[in-house]
């Protein structure tokens, strides 16, 4: 039902052993709780064991095979919208994290999308590159993002001074504000939508494959 609270995926992208994303990923669940807005839970790439893309076609066009592939698929189509808690490894997001992404299409179609990104620069190259791959995929990127780099992510990272991650409540907090806002609009907003049009492919699209349909029949005829 409309006045549900929306369903929101937290998803932790890098699955190194000795990765830093706990940590803000647990700092950000906490504020969602408080929010109270979303219905939110963490998911953790590490906990599907995905394979490298390895299918005949994305699940747009043809079932995937790989169980652990489905397994993904099943546990992300439920979600409104998505948080990515994002690394940067060489300018670029974690391949863990794209791969987890290739591995689904229809399941992000149509949702909207935020970002935490943390590293040198507080990962702004790599949210910029996510941003551009959730396009690809049909979602919808929201302009604010939260950035933690620079001397703030030495202040809470284990080589750093490793201090607690709310020290940056007072630096944090207003982004996060203006992008659960944003968030919050443009989830309601896909989630509405796609509840008037679930199952029904678009009007062009429709015309587009009866053309198509009709070409095929001159052709055979």
């Amino acid at each position: 039902m409309q006045d549900e609270k929306p369903r929101l995926g937290v998803i932790i992208g890098s699955t190194r052993d000795s990765r830093f994303a706990d940590k803000p990923a647990a700092w950000l669940m906490t504020h969602l709780q408080d929010d109270g807005h979303f219905n939110a839970d963490l998911i953790d790439v590490r906990d599907f064991d995905l394979p490298f893309f390895n299918e005949m076609a994305s699940n747009m066009h043809m079932p995937s095979q790989d169980a652990r592939a489905l397994a993904w698929q099943a546990k992300i189509a439920d979600y409104d919208a998505y948080i990515f808690v994002t690394a940067e490894y060489n300018h670029a997001l974690p391949a863990s994290l794209k791969n987890a992404l290739d591995q689904a299409y229809k399941e992000w179609n149509q949702k909207p999308f935020a970002t935490l990104g943390y590293g040198g620069l507080g990962a702004a190259r790599a949210i910029e590159e996510l941003r551009g791959i959730g396009c690809a995929l049909q979602m919808v990127p929201v302009s604010a993002s939260l950035h933690v780099g620079g001397s703030e992510f030495l202040r809470v990272h284990p080589l750093g001074q490793n201090e607690p991650f709310e020290v940056l409540d007072g630096i944090l907090k207003p982004s996060l504000g203006s992008m659960l806002d944003q968030l919050e609009w443009w989830t309601e907003a896909t989630r509405s939508a796609r509840q008037k049009t679930l199952g029904q492919p678009g009007k062009r699209t429709m015309a587009v494959a009866e053309t198509l349909k009709a070409m095929a029949g001159e052709t055979t005829a």
